[in-house]
């Protein structure tokens, strides 16, 4: 046991997925409290249904590298760096939606769509980074049939929330609307 833990304390591997488990923690602390507020102010939740099956894939995800990589695994270097550039991509459009920002479809009618950030250059900029995100990660320790069943069920998942969230959002821009006009 004690070995375990000490081996545990020096594995990048552990660190990398306490971060990620940690963070992603924190993350549905703050969408649980904006989806409060937001349904407080009159928001209307759609697509609750599939909700779960989210919950279910990011944490299958997480397990998934636990148990396929060695504790001892040492990642690709370059790869680890590029999903921390990933995390403060996550940072930048969670602040870009500030109270707006929920795991869920969480619509407002009087709320402005968002424009800035990096909704100035693509659709659902969020979507992108956690697509990259669910690749990345398991490659970085060697794990490719993880990156490639996890991102083919993402991709399945996010095509039907994606066609969910912007039928929400369709009345409340023009269709002529710039890149980066619905979404989040």
């Amino acid at each position: 046991m004690r070995a375990t833990v000490a081996a545990a304390a020096h594995s990048p591997l552990a660190w990398v997925l306490a971060f990620v488990v940690v963070q992603r923690l924190g993350e549905l602390v703050l969408a649980r409290a904006n989806t409060r507020r937001l349904l407080a102010r009159g928001g209307r939740e759609v697509g609750r249904a599939h909700y779960p099956l989210f919950i279910l894939l990011h944490a299958s995800w997480l397990l998934a590298i636990a148990v396929a990589a060695p504790l001892e695994s040492r990642p690709v270097w370059p790869l680890i760096a590029m999903f921390a550039v990933l995390q403060l991509l996550r940072i930048w459009v969670i602040a870009t939606l500030g109270p707006y920002w929920t795991t869920r479809i969480i619509t407002v009618d009087a709320a402005p769509l968002a424009r800035g950030g990096p909704f100035r250059f693509v659709r659902h900029p969020n979507y992108w980074i956690v697509s990259a995100e669910i690749a990345i990660l398991p490659l970085a320790f060697g794990l490719w049939p993880v990156a490639l069943v996890w991102s083919i069920l993402n991709a399945l998942l996010l095509r039907h929330r994606i066609a969910i969230e912007n039928d929400a959002l369709a009345p409340r821009a023009p269709l002529k609307a710039g890149p980066g006009s619905l979404g989040r």
